[in-house]
């Protein structure tokens, strides 16, 4: 059994995790952390990482980025991997996450869906392909409470993408001025609105015809379960790194 601290437990995605464990025999929440409280949760929920006193195997966050510093305090005093789900961090907090992971094995992914993740492996293998003959433009969609733009997974698809060509490139984030497109750039476009939970698309642009690459996320439910696949992972983890999905899917 794979007992598992959640912070966040009180949030929207915290209470879909939670919904979504009962479908993972292997997994118990044992606790959770959260400044506020819920009756929907039967475990002891925590104020703050400080607080912790009970035995866990893996910690899973789905908060904000402010919360990294202590909950990376909590797991390398517990000795712990920890699952980091949230998205929005600073440079500075990058480089701490990157400092850590020589401490304990810490799982981080800008987007915790298996199709997001296997669509990013797919950019890998076709970007180079492509890139001569098209155009690149990402265009991201979310809800109207999202705080962060462009999306980390809008983010992460773009890096694919630089980093599988060879030549320089440029992001350039929506469009403004009078001047034409470039070829060395990939655009980045973000939009807001309603309760759009997230729409990705990549579109190759070529003279005559368009090849799009898409996921739509129809509910949160999928980034419960891609976070509850990490916790059964990274539950059996050891050695000290970053780890991401690629290598809970084996690609």
């Amino acid at each position: 059994m794979v007992k598992v601290l959640l912070n966040g437990c009180c949030g929207k995605m915290g209470q879909m995790i939670i919904d979504s464990s009962k479908n993972f025999p292997n997994i118990k929440i044992v606790a959770g952390i959260d400044r506020f409280s819920s009756d929907k949760c039967n475990f002891k929920i925590f104020k703050s990482a400080g607080d912790v006193n009970i035995d866990y195997d893996v910690l899973i966050d789905f908060s904000r980025p402010d919360a990294l510093k202590d909950l990376l305090e909590l797991s390398i005093k517990n000795n712990k991997p920890i699952i980091l789900c949230s998205t929005g961090y600073s440079e500075e907090d990058l480089t701490l996450i990157n400092e850590k992971s020589s401490v304990i094995p810490i799982f981080k992914s800008a987007n915790m869906s298996l199709g997001i993740n296997l669509l990013n492996s797919l950019l890998k293998k076709v970007v180079p392909i492509l890139f001569e003959n098209y155009d690149i433009e990402i265009i991201e969609k979310h809800h109207n409470q999202k705080v962060d733009s462009p999306s980390g997974t809008a983010l992460l698809l773009a890096d694919t993408i630089k980093e599988s060509i060879p030549t320089e490139t440029k992001y350039i984030y929506g469009r403004s001025g009078d001047s034409k497109r470039e070829k060395s750039e990939i655009g980045i476009h973000a939009v807001r609105g309603g309760s759009i939970v997230g729409d990705h698309d990549i579109i190759f642009a070529g003279s005559g015809e368009i090849i799009e690459l898409s996921h739509t996320a129809l509910s949160r439910e999928v980034f419960a379960v891609g976070a509850l696949k990490a916790a059964e992972y990274m539950s059996t983890i050891i050695f000290p790194r970053v780890y991401n999905m690629e290598d809970v899917l084996g690609i």
